[in-house]
């Protein structure tokens, strides 16, 4: 968590350097006649959560994917600058080691259970709760070069608001305390409620990186859950960005 967050600091201040180096009137005319204003932003990396208690047991195999479709418009007076906005899907799956999520349970708390409901000792061999919102981006964007954005250094800080679409749970192959299947035809479990889940999210975003390709940081700063269901956790990733498409 500490180096994610050093990672997300040092991407802000190198951003805001160069907010300050080129914030002066511009001298030079860009041809921005051939630059799109229509962008393709894909997201694929790690997650995680913070804020999570002992009992929570997540597995770093968890990650998310986003697509969003933006428009990028440069500032007239200073084309190195841009405002984008955009419309996306994103998507989280975490993964849990003995865990089992029990969204359809009718608890005022969201139970994280070490077995599988109805016995002690058998448990899933793979479980995990995905989440899906629905969201726009803002960002504040540099390019280092203006009329070709695919050959140039990028740099964003944003935020992003979303709502919820769906959550739901999934496990495969029931495994009893042995180790072995319960079931031969490796029984698969799905599970769907958005109750426990808060339905807005608000995240801050930062980016970095040269022509189509980057990294990216988000740490959400609403509650994953509702007030009252459970711990305050908050997630957090990085990842790899394609954008500029």
């Amino acid at each position: 968590m500490k180096k994610i967050l050093f990672l997300v600091f040092a991407t802000i201040g190198f951003v805001s350097y160069l907010f300050a180096q080129n914030n002066k009137p511009i001298k030079k005319n860009y041809d921005l006649s051939n630059r799109s204003s229509d962008h393709f932003m894909i997201q694929y990396g790690l997650d995680r959560w913070s804020g999570t208690p002992d009992s929570i047991n997540v597995k770093g195999s968890s990650r998310h994917f986003n697509f969003y479709f933006m428009l990028d418009k440069p500032f007239k007076n200073s084309p190195k600058f841009s405002v984008a906005y955009g419309l996306g899907i994103s998507s989280s799956n975490i993964f849990f080691n003995k865990n089992y999520v029990d969204v359809k349970s009718t608890s005022s708390l969201l139970p994280f259970r070490n077995f599988y409901p109805g016995t002690d000792s058998s448990y899933f061999n793979k479980f995990k709760l995905t989440t899906i919102f629905v969201e726009v981006p803002v960002e504040l964007r540099y390019y280092s070069n203006p009329e070709n954005t695919n050959k140039s250094i990028k740099a964003a800080l944003g935020i992003k608001v979303g709502t919820i679409l769906k959550a739901y749970t999934k496990g495969k192959d029931l495994l009893d305390k042995k180790g072995l299947s319960v079931y031969d035809n490796k029984f698969i479990e799905k599970q769907s409620d958005r109750k426990y889940f808060n339905g807005t999210k608000l995240a801050l975003t930062a980016r970095a990186g040269y022509g189509i390709f980057g990294i990216h940081f988000t740490y959400q700063i609403t509650p994953f859950l509702k007030e009252g269901t459970g711990a305050e956790i908050r997630p957090y990733s990085i990842g790899l960005t394609i954008s500029g498409l």
